[in-house]
């Protein structure tokens, strides 16, 4: 009956849903899930998916995750249907931890459920791999288990391959481990590209990445170490070899940008450290140049389209002093948004609720007092200085330097100065004056 009833579900789907989407019913209903041994090359490329697939640099590699808490059991991952290892543990039910605790439980802890990491075919070494994400902090026992486990299930003879400095130390302590460093990979190696791709951007060096190195999204990055983590930029350049199953690289397709490891980067581009370049990374070499001003003005007129860039509305039209009772939510661009909120509630009466009696200056005051102080300049320079941007000691001096300029501003006292008056006499006496 639990077979019929399955068979009438997979036929519901096939025949309400597209032709295109048939076929993928139809390939997720033939594969597995998973598998509990692999015991042959096809049954590897089978689950596995290639980066770089006709090149010298293929890549093949499917997921794998271990359950510590069920007997070490081994599930080698159907990787052309689940993407990440959190998609097929939630996906089969193993798991229903997500987000944070997910991440914390499975790659931070050491006394975790799940060993989760990738098997790959190393192409230009001809040899076969596991591997864990850089910033997993799997213990040496854990790594050991792993190793076991595969040797036991996998078709022939897989080593470790460390990705980060703690990883190498780790899997050090771990006896009779056999392992290929990144290093043995990319051995004699200056260039390899992690992802194809081309970038416009401002080239920024970081000797050392921490907490005070800021970061812009129109950067392309000169790196000496492969980092955990980024936020969205323009490029990444690393020179530490590195692989392309790196969550960095993982963030570089998505965001289509060129990520690759270039030897003695840093004393390569230092004669361009600052200035907007063109990186062109290929498969087998790469060109920088000097962006021209026509490039960068066409890229300035792409960033002001872009529909994810929120710019606030405001109307500068609007000179009137309102008190709260005369605004409601389209009072929002002359007034902003707390001032009309409270303009609904004062008309909402909600009980229990009182609303004191207050009134708001318009935008367009705020915009004189900026321009007539030019302040509106001196907020552009500041944004567009390179060491504001860049470093967090002197964007705080500079920050406390246009706070005063701000206190040493003078204001415009004619145009609406009689009503501004009439409106603070008005509630100056009450108790229930609200000032902010």
């Amino acid at each position: 009956m639990h077979l019929r009833n399955q068979l009438l579900v997979v036929g519901l789907l096939l025949i309400l849903t597209p032709a295109g989407a048939k076929a993928r019913v139809a390939a997720q209903t033939e594969t597995p899930r998973s598998l509990a041994a692999i015991r042959s090359q096809s049954e590897f490329d089978s689950l596995a998916v290639t980066y770089d697939p006709d090149t010298p640099y293929a890549l093949p590699h499917l997921l794998f995750v271990i359950d510590r808490k069920d007997q070490n059991k081994i599930y080698y991952v159907n990787t052309k249907r689940y993407a990440f290892h959190k998609d097929f543990v939630n996906g089969t039910y193993l798991s229903l931890e997500r987000g944070r605790e997910f991440f914390e439980n499975n790659y931070l802890k050491a006394n975790r459920r799940f060993i989760l990491g990738t098997i790959a075919y190393q192409t230009p070494l001809k040899r076969w791999t596991f591997e864990f994400w850089e910033g997993d902090l799997i213990p040496a026992d854990q790594i050991k288990i792993a190793a076991d486990v595969i040797g036991a299930s996998f078709f022939t003879a897989v080593a470790y391959k460390p990705n980060s400095i703690r990883q190498e130390e780790e899997s050090a302590k771990a006896t009779g481990l056999q392992r290929i460093l990144q290093s043995d990979i990319a051995k004699e190696q200056e260039y390899q590209a992690l992802n194809v791709a081309k970038g416009l951007g401002r080239i920024h060096i970081i000797p050392k990445l921490d907490e005070h190195v800021e970061i812009g999204f129109n950067e392309i990055l000169v790196l000496d170490e492969v980092p955990v983590q980024l936020p969205p930029v323009a490029g990444i350049i690393t020179t530490k070899p590195s692989t392309p199953l790196s969550h960095i690289n993982l963030l570089a397709k998505g965001w289509g940008i060129p990520n690759v490891y270039i030897k003695n980067a840093q004393e390569l581009f230092k004669q361009y450290n600052g200035w907007w370049v063109e990186f062109d990374a290929r498969r087998d070499t790469y060109s920088i140049k000097r962006a021209d001003l026509n490039v960068l003005a066409e890229y300035q007129k792409r960033l002001k389209e872009r529909l994810d860039v929120m710019k606030p509305r405001s109307d500068l039209s609007v000179t009137r002093l309102a008190g709260l009772s005369e605004q409601r939510a389209a009072s929002v661009i002359a007034y902003g948004a707390k001032s009309a909120n409270l303009g609904e509630l004062t008309h909402a009466h909600p009980p229990g609720f009182v609303v004191p009696p207050g009134f708001t200056i318009p935008f367009f005051y705020y915009d004189q007092f900026l321009k007539e102080n030019k302040l509106d300049d001196a907020i552009y320079t500041m944004l567009n200085d390179q060491k504001f941007v860049h470093d967090p000691a002197y964007r705080r001096a500079y920050l406390t330097r246009m706070r005063e300029n701000f206190q040493k501003g003078t204001v415009n006292g004619g145009r609406g100065r009689g009503e501004r008056i009439r409106r603070v006499s008005r509630f100056w006496d009450s108790s229930n004056c609200f000032v902010k």
